[in-house]
């Protein structure tokens, strides 16, 4: 048992668990769909097992306070880097104004195989959201405006950002540069019942001149294309907000030779039913993460750093303790 310890703990499998990591670090990049999470949590589990058996083995350092706080320190963080790869998840969707976040609209999905959670659990409203411009078009702070569900019937009031989430069930929705405007609109076949939809238009201002679109109605095979004319008061020389509130919106709509033009609340007769565009809306874009091992990780760091600082101190009071010994000499 010893023999195999021992063997565990060689210097040697720490340079090929390094190696190994650095080559899974590369593979894992950005989270590629066709790379297992393997590569990066194997050579970190394999990293844990060589410094537990070291810390076992090895007397210099389960035998130095510092030096041993240190190692388990290191060891905590190879264990739960590992376990946040296994359970971790990565995804992105769009949520409409006056709209509850729905699971089923979430894209891009990436996610360890042994992961848990239960995203169908999260409830909030999309509000509003405003985006402070500098010259430039540098995008400065985004304020999301939530309704949030309190898990008892009621809802709470919350304001998140690039930098400020939403966490609800360790999921953490953070906004991102993709947001844009929505045009609301009511179809009215020639026989049947109305329908109303959101109709999301590409991410602005980033395209902002390609704020185009189509549909095609239900029992229909002529598809519909939409353009929005916006006047968002958006000045690309000076600092601007981006605000749904103080932003007027022309809905263009070409239906094969027919070319009309709605402002909120008009209606336009199309062959097969009646359309109406009601209102201009906004989108958001989040990303969602979730990483069970977050907290334990900074503990494990702080740890990490505490026992570097110890064994180093008592290097140092050593030292200091031999010079003076050799002067009284």
């Amino acid at each position: 048992m010893m023999r195999w310890l021992c063997r565990l703990a060689s210097t040697r499998l720490t340079l090929f668990g390094m190696v190994f990591l650095a080559i899974g670090a590369g593979l894992s990049y950005d989270n590629p769909a066709d790379i297992s999470v393997w590569v990066l949590a194997g050579p970190l589990l394999l990293l844990a097992l060589n410094l537990f058996a070291a810390i076992l083995t090895q007397p210099g350092i389960n035998r130095r306070p510092g030096l041993l706080m240190f190692h388990i320190g290191l060891l905590s963080i190879c264990a739960m880097a590992a376990i946040g790869r296994l359970t971790f998840y990565e995804a992105r969707v769009e949520v409409s104004q006056n709209s509850a976040f729905d699971v089923a609209a979430v894209d891009e999905i990436s996610q360890g195989v042994f992961h848990q959670g239960e995203l169908s659990q999260v409830r909030f409203v999309q509000q509003g959201y405003t985006v402070e411009y500098r010259p430039g078009l540098v995008r400065g702070i985004t304020r999301s405006y939530l309704q949030v569900s309190d898990g008892r019937g009621g809802w709470l009031s919350q304001v998140v950002g690039d930098d400020t989430p939403l966490i609800i069930d360790g999921y953490r929705f953070y906004t991102t540069f993709n947001k844009g405007f929505a045009a609301i609109l009511t179809w009215t076949p020639g026989q049947g019942e109305a329908i109303t939809g959101i109709l999301h238009m590409p991410s602005y201002p980033l395209f902002d001149y390609k704020q185009a679109n189509s549909w095609t109605p239900p029992g229909s095979s002529e598809e519909i294309k939409f353009w929005l004319r916006l006047d968002t008061g958006m000045d690309r020389e000076a600092d601007w907000l981006l605000d749904v509130r103080n932003t007027d919106a022309l809905l263009v709509v070409n239906n094969g030779e027919q070319r009309l033009e709605l402002q909120p609340g008009q209606t336009a007769n199309l062959p097969g039913g009646q359309l109406r565009y009601e209102a201009l809306s906004s989108w958001m874009g989040y990303k969602i993460f979730y990483d069970p091992t977050l907290k334990w990780l900074f503990i494990a760091a702080m740890l990490t750093v505490l026992g570097l600082c110890l064994h180093y101190w008592d290097k140092f009071k050593h030292q200091s303790m031999t010079m003076i010994k050799d002067k009284q000499k």
